[in-house]
């Protein structure tokens, strides 16, 4: 049943992938695209590569602060851990790559996988508050070229909107893990109008989801995890504005940030392994409201992918090789479960 719904996705991702492709490649001349790509300054590149394992690393040392309550684990197990399962997100299905992060360094740790990936939950949680604040602080200061008045507006209200969810999602939590029994039977009798089979999912399932989550109340290390989430961020945006001065556009470092954030929710959207299409239309139409060309939007997108795509893949299989570690076994059982 897991493998059916894996399947399932992987071809509602492909399909919803193709359409984006369509959309993107119908309107675009390829000899712009191929002179943006000889224009560009190559220079760029080495450094936006080097930030964007910085940032990797950086997400080792947050992890190692998250994992704290449960082990002192050690960094040279983590950062190879991290690139393993971001490489496995770019190739397999439906994110799995967080199961084959979580599963590779409880391996290499002695840990509960499922332990493990309670913490990658909390990872989440604060990769989303980080990117609210880079959301917020974006939405209302970007300033858009003449004529986008209305998409300035509605970027406005965008930024309302996920405030006010993300507000939602940790009140639930806290409430959640302060008073677990009295917030579970509560939702149990929210869930009664629906199928019996949904609440006998959803209450266990988040009841072993809020005990396996322990966070340190240390001050300093609480701290570490906001500095290093921080420095995870602006090792991510800085790349992108990098790509964009080596094919000669300057804009401010919000627009860098907006499209960044575009491509936080590109991801989000059920897509092909890799982000393809999904990723690209993120990039393009967040440079169009900079009165970018289509084409030289395109050719950044590609770019950006290219960075975030390939360099990874590699150091994770160079990892997988150097540790004789299976993907397809952890594939496999991740799947399973």
């Amino acid at each position: 049943m897991a493998r059916a719904g894996v399947d399932k996705r992987l071809w509602i991702g492909i399909g919803i992938s193709a359409v984006m492709l369509v959309l993107l490649f119908r309107q675009i001349d390829g000899r712009q695209v191929l002179a943006a790509f000889r224009s560009m300054d190559y220079r760029y590149l080495v450094p936006s590569v080097l930030l964007t394992f910085v940032s990797y690393y950086c997400r080792a040392i947050r992890w190692r602060y998250l994992l704290l309550p449960q082990k002192e684990t050690a960094l040279a197990n983590l950062f190879p851990a991290t690139i393993i399962g971001y490489m496995a997100n770019n190739l397999l299905p439906a994110r799995l790559g967080e199961f084959v992060r979580a599963y590779v360094l409880a391996d290499k740790e002695q840990l509960d996988s499922s332990s493990v990936f309670a913490t990658l939950v909390l990872d989440r949680l604060f990769d989303g508050f980080t990117v609210l604040l880079i959301l917020v602080v974006t939405f209302f200061t970007v300033q858009l070229p003449p004529g986008m008045e209305k998409v300035q507006e509605g970027l406005k209200l965008g930024g309302y909107v996920t405030l006010a969810l993300y507000v939602v999602v940790i009140a639930f939590l806290v409430v959640l893990k302060r008073r677990t029994h009295w917030t579970l039977d509560m939702l149990g009798r929210l869930l009664r109008p629906f199928p019996a089979r949904i609440s006998e999912k959803i209450i266990p399932l988040l009841g072993s989801f809020i005990a396996g989550i322990r966070l340190s109340v240390k001050p300093g290390e609480l701290a570490a995890l906001f500095v290093s989430s921080l420095v995870i961020w602006s090792t991510a945006i800085w790349p992108v504005d990098l790509v964009l001065r080596s094919f000669g556009i300057t804009l401010p470092v919000t627009a860098s940030m907006l499209i960044m954030v575009f491509l936080v929710f590109a991801v989000m959207v059920p897509a092909s392994p890799g982000y393809v299409g999904t990723y690209h239309a993120a990039c393009v139409y967040g440079l169009l409201a900079f009165n970018v060309q289509r084409e030289k939007a395109l050719s950044v997108a590609l770019v950006m992918h290219g960075i975030n795509f390939f360099p990874v893949i590699l150091a994770g299989f160079y990892f997988l090789w150097r540790d004789n570690i299976s993907l397809r076994g952890i594939e496999g059982r991740s799947g399973r479960e």
